[in-house]
């Protein structure tokens, strides 16, 4: 009888510990198959932009120098930036794009960038006419309006606000969109954190993805519009 006893005892002490020793490796072990991501070099960086073809619109003349500022803009900075030309405010790989938001919001102003814009379509084999720019303004408010490709555009339309950079600017990458999708692009440009001096740039979505997952300092390099959007209280 003591010996039953003894039997029946271990095995219930061991199937207790087995279950107390399933449930401690469980807490120690929440997700044994989920490694840590290797953060990459300047150098690996660019190479894999290189891949996914975001230097294929910069002039071969540059594009040594173009490649070596975004390794260093990456290494210093983690930003996603390449060089500009010269004194000017043209960026040298020719898909990023710097505009003042006030000044696009005035008249003058948007055929300027448009005329900006143009050799990236260009480079791109597609085609950026625009005509008939036409503006209709009281004191409380304004419509503004231009045709691309034959195709009218609403640059900006409703009453004056705090707002109404944000949305000329929002308007016109959206606009400029609109005609990438007519002509088959599978890029479009994205907006870049932005103020009074803004910018944007041209991106395929696998460009995007690598950004958003490489670059760490997510206020200051390309987001999604609906991103910039909600930033930007739109």
């Amino acid at each position: 009888m003591k010996y039953l006893f003894l039997i029946t005892f271990l095995f219930t002490f061991l199937a207790c510990n087995s279950k107390k020793d399933s449930a401690v490796s469980k807490i120690k072990n929440p997700n044994p198959e989920k490694t840590v991501q290797r953060k990459l070099s300047g150098k690996e960086v660019v190479a894999e932009l290189e891949k996914l073809g975001y230097f294929n619109l910069t002039d071969e003349s540059e594009l040594d120098t173009v490649k070596a500022d975004f390794q260093k803009t990456y290494t210093n900075l983690h930003f996603f930036q390449g060089p500009l030309r010269g004194e000017t405010l043209s960026f040298m790989d020719n898909r990023y794009h710097w505009i003042d938001l006030e000044e696009l919001f005035e008249i003058g102003g948007l055929t300027e960038y448009l005329t900006q814009v143009k050799p990236t379509f260009e480079k791109l084999g597609l085609e950026l006419e625009f005509a008939n720019e036409r503006s209709k303004q009281d004191q409380n408010s304004w419509k503004h309006t231009i045709e691309l490709n034959g195709n009218e555009y609403i640059a900006f339309e409703g009453q004056f606000s705090d707002l109404d950079w944000a949305i000329a600017y929002v308007n016109f990458i959206e606009m400029l969109n609109a005609e990438l999708r007519r002509q088959n692009s599978v890029e479009q440009f994205l907006p870049v954190n932005s103020k009074n001096d803004g910018m944007f740039v041209l991106l395929s979505p696998e460009q995007l993805e690598f950004i958003l997952r490489i670059y760490s300092v997510k206020n200051e390099n390309p987001t999604t519009m609906d991103t910039w959007k909600s930033l930007n209280g739109l």
